[in-house]
């Protein structure tokens, strides 16, 4: 007997572009348009702005939700080889005292993903989907069949880390610390690879989960990964970022000098379904509400929900995720705060409704920028 999934965490599919329409054509490319119908109702938009502003916390406290019964946070432990799906009683992470926080953090997801993909008109299925929110889903989708799970990756949210672990799973590396450059496409299976029936399958039966991470500080970490250090983001997208937004920039910019401004200007102008996959939105790359995930893991808590995963999915006991290097600096809450500080105020609201539903969905606060904020 197959496995039953459990009750799916879930969050929006790909949504039209809340606040200001884009005033320009992606970069290298002219604008092409949705090719379907329309992606959200008026009614989930004006959802997504009263989660987005603390609105849900409100709605709880008056009972307006207290009908709704949450959703099981994490899924059972299970004996065996690999994920079965059988046991009836799913367990969550022990939190300790000081993660409360975490704990309110991830009943409100869980009540504000049901609520949205509950909607009428949202997806249940990849196939709800129009073609290219389904080309983009599933080849961010990768698959271990020898411990029954799906993950879809989402860039910036230690991707390379896990892309590592599912190579060492599939016994193609040793060990997590191997010190290769990461090739993120050999030795790996997308859903994308597969046949519908065979992608229905893994779908229905297997442990499905993801990592998210503040919506502007995975911006900041792009940004100085991209435009800091690699060649190629500087001259394919860099350069032309220059000419656009700088003036007097000249004809030939180098493209290493782009400033957070700059970029966050760029990324008003870019239609969210069609950006890079380093700076797209969450709901675009996963679509929870058409694939039902068992479990939405954190970047700020990495090292315990990623192990917890390999504990359910049965991995054998040495292969851990790997320990952030010593030498590692992520974009942290305080360099973020530094950085929003000295970004126009008109312009950051701008850039804000392309991810409003990663903010609201992932239970993320939006950023303080207050004069207050910015002058303690």
């Amino acid at each position: 007997m197959f496995p039953r999934p459990l009750t799916p965490l879930a969050a929006p599919k790909s949504a039209e572009t809340l606040g200001r329409t884009p005033r320009r054509a992606p970069l290298g490319r002219a604008r092409a348009g949705l090719g379907g119908p329309p992606l959200l109702l008026p009614s989930m938009l004006m959802f997504a702005v009263i989660v987005a502003s603390s609105g849900l916390l409100l709605m709880i406290e008056r009972g307006i939700l207290s009908e709704m019964k949450p959703l099981p946070l994490h899924p059972p432990s299970h004996k065996g080889a690999a994920w079965s799906g059988t046991d009836p009683k799913p367990r969550g992470l022990s939190l300790d005292a000081g993660d409360s926080d975490l704990q309110v953090r991830e009943d409100i997801r869980n009540r504000t993903l049901r609520a949205v993909c509950g909607q009428p008109g949202m997806p249940r299925d990849p196939w709800d989907l129009p073609v290219g929110q389904r080309r983009t889903l599933l080849r961010h989708i990768l698959v271990s069949d020898r411990y029954r799970f799906l993950y879809c990756y989402v860039p910036k949210v230690a991707c390379s880390n896990w892309k590592r672990v599912l190579k060492v799973l599939a016994g193609v590396l040793n060990n997590v610390d191997v010190r290769l450059k990461m090739d993120h496409r050999s030795d790996l299976v997308f859903l994308a690879d597969l046949r519908p029936e065979e992608i229905r399958y893994r779908l229905q039966h297997y442990f499905k989960f993801l990592f998210v991470r503040d919506p502007l500080e995975r911006l900041l970490s792009a940004y100085r990964n991209k435009f800091g250090e690699i060649r190629e983001y500087q001259q394919r997208y860099g350069a032309e970022i220059v000419r656009r937004y700088r003036a007097g920039a000249g004809p030939s910019p180098a493209g290493d000098d782009v400033t957070f401004p700059e970029f966050l200007r760029y990324l008003v102008d870019e239609d969210p379904e069609h950006m890079n996959e380093h700076w797209m939105p969450v709901y675009h790359l996963c679509q929870p509400c058409a694939v039902h995930y068992d479990f939405v893991g954190s970047y700020e808590r990495l090292e315990a929900d990623a192990n917890q995963v390999l504990e359910w999915v049965r991995a054998p006991p040495h292969v851990r995720f790997p320990a952030r290097q010593a030498w590692y600096r992520p974009a942290s809450p305080e360099s973020l705060h530094y950085h929003l500080c000295n970004v126009p105020r008109a312009l950051l609201q701008d850039v804000l409704p392309k991810y409003i539903l990663d903010f609201s969905l992932f239970a993320y606060p939006l950023p303080n920028v207050t004069k207050e904020a910015c002058h303690q």
